[in-house]
C-alpha cells in the first residue's frame, strides 16, 4: 500500500524526509504499542536485531527486552523441547 503525506517545506528540505517520517512512525507506533516489534521492524525493512540497534541508536528503550521476556522465551523453548519440535534427541 502506498500512503501520501504532505510535509511542511522545512521538513521536505531534509536529505530524506520520507524515510525520516517513516522512522518516526515506526518508533512512535512501537513505543505506543500500536505496532509490534515485528511490524515496526518490517515497516523499516530491518531484521529484529537491526531494529533493536536502530532503537538503541536513537535512545529508545521503551519495551526493551527484559527478564519477563526472557522467562517467556525460556517457557516457549521448554514447550518446544517437550513437544519434540526442536529435532533434538
Amino acid at each position: 500500500m502506498q500512503i501520501k503525506v504532505e510535509l511542511p517545506d522545512d521538513i521536505a528540505r531534509h536529505a530524506d524526509p520520507g524515510h525520516e517520517a517513516l522512522e518516526a512512525l515506526a518508533i512512535e507506533g512501537y513505543r505506543s504499542g500500536a505496532l509490534t516489534h515485528y511490524q515496526a521492524s518490517q515497516l523499516l525493512g530491518l531484521s529484529r536485531f537491526e531494529f533493536d540497534g536502530f532503537l538503541k541508536g536513537r535512545n529508545v528503550y521503551d519495551h526493551a527486552y527484559d527478564a519477563e521476556d526472557l522467562e517467556q522465551d525460556l517457557e516457549t523453548l521448554r514447550q518446544l523441547e517437550a513437544g519434540g519440535l526442536l529435532g533434538r534427541p
